[in-house]
This record gives structure tokens, C-alpha cells and sequence, in this order.
């Protein structure tokens, strides 16, 4: 292989590294920040918000870059939010794109809407710091429960005409080595030699649940005292 052929691929192997953005993903920076939620996480179905005024879109929740406009006259799902600003996905005056609006671009024909979407927001920060924690609370949904402690042990369902209840049971074991004393015949030294691993329970949280809602919590051993959490169920938006 002649030396023009190989300096002609190794240009164009840089061309390519470099011309081909490395992937990041928006989801994972964003969870890393306490004071984001993040919606995919938490509602099956998207948040709709109706753009009303042509506003400026950044690329974070402080306001630092600035990617363009937001068009009016447009319908746009709310992927993230913190107290103050909105992260949206829609059309932009040239082309497409995604980051964080200011909250009075937007509108909704629900009059309560604004305060319900801070309600949202409140649950939402109590909810990721109990899942952060692996805590339950009363009002939790299934899916936040599973985040929290993950695949029950055990599970019961029952599905009526009102709708599916159950109970979940998150077990936690615990291994006890048996061991016994002998004497060494050639030596006379005593010894311990392992026998059997005993496994027994450690603890055990089981969780009750109705359409989705956990209802009731029962803890066989409570490392946070004896006061239940509660927490408000998710909200219902309707726009």
C-alpha cells in the first residue's frame, strides 16, 4: 500500500471521528440533577403544552446557551421540568429542537393546570428522594415502587370488575454460617469447621396495592421508626 493511499485513510478516519458527535445521553445528565424531573420516568401518558408566544430555547435550566426559538401556534410535549422553567421538544423557527423554555410561552385550557403542574413537581422531588433512599411510601405507583426496591419476592393479584388489587412482598435473607469445635487427632489443636449455611429472614416489607396505587405498607423490621410515609397520589392533567 502506497503511502498516498494511507494518509488518505487515516484523513478520513479522523473526518469521520470528528464530524460524527460523540452520543450523550440527555436523559442520564438530567437525572443526575436533584432538581429536575424527569416525566418519562413518572407519567404513561405525556404532558401537552400549547405554545402561545415565540420563546427562547436554552440548552440548560440556568439560561447559559441559548439554541434558538420555540415557534408558536404549536402543540409540545413537556419532557422535564424544575420550579421555574420547562425542558419541551418541538419546532423551532429553522428546524426542530429540544431544551428549556420559560414557563409563560405555554398555556392550557385546564385553569388549574399551572398549579397542579407544581404539585406534580413537588410529589415528584419527594418521590425520587425516597426511591434514592429505597423507601415506599403510601400513594406510590407500582412502577416507582420497583425503582425503589426493585422485583418483588413474592406477589399476589386479583382482578374484580372494580378494577386489579394485590400484594407485594420484598424479602430480604439473611446467610448463618454453623460451625462446630473438633480436635485435631495429630495435633491436638482445636479447630471450628463449617457444617451448614442456615438462611433466614431478615426482614420483610409487603406492600398492598389497588389499581396501581400502593394502599397499605407492613414492615417486619423498620429501620426508619414507625411513622408511615405518605405521599399524594399522582396527578390527572387533562389540556
Amino acid at each position: 500500500m502506497s503511502l498516498k493511499t494511507l494518509a488518505l485513510i487515516s484523513f478520513c478516519l479522523c473526518l469521520h471521528a470528528h464530524g460524527e458527535p460523540k452520543s450523550r445521553s440527555s436523559k442520564s445528565l438530567l437525572d443526575s440533577d436533584p432538581d429536575v424531573i424527569y416525566l418519562d420516568q413518572t407519567l404513561k401518558k405525556p404532558i401537552q403544552l400549547t405554545v402561545i408566544k415565540e420563546a427562547p430555547v436554552f440548552s440548560d435550566k440556568n439560561g447559559s446557551t441559548r439554541l434558538g426559538t420555540l415557534k408558536a401556534g404549536q402543540v409540545v410535549p413537556l419532557e422535564a421540568m424544575t420550579e421555574k422553567i420547562y425542558r419541551v421538544r418541538g419546532r423551532g423557527t429553522r428546524d426542530g429542537i429540544s431544551g428549556w423554555v420559560a414557563p409563560w410561552a405555554f398555556s392550557s385550557t385546564d385553569p388549574e393546570f399551572v398549579a397542579n403542574l407544581k404539585k406534580l413537581y413537588e410529589r415528584q422531588t419527594l418521590v425520587q428522594k425516597l426511591i434514592a433512599a429505597k423507601q415506599l411510601a403510601i400513594g406510590m405507583t407500582l412502577d416507582e415502587v420497583t425503582l425503589s426496591r426493585g422485583k418483588p419476592t413474592k406477589t399476589a393479584n386479583r382482578k374484580t370488575a372494580e378494577g386489579q388489587s394485590g400484594r407485594w412482598e420484598f424479602i430480604e435473607y439473611e446467610d448463618v454460617k454453623n460451625y462446630v469445635t473438633e480436635i485435631d487427632r495429630s495435633t491436638g489443636i482445636a479447630y471450628r469447621r463449617l457444617v451448614s449455611v442456615t438462611r433466614t429472614e431478615k426482614s420483610k416489607t409487603a406492600v398492598e396495592f389497588e389499581n396501581d396505587r400502593v394502599t397499605a405498607l407492613e414492615e417486619s423490621e423498620d429501620h426508619q421508626g414507625n411513622n408511615t410515609r405518605l405521599i399524594v397520589p399522582p396527578l390527572v392533567f387533562t389540556w
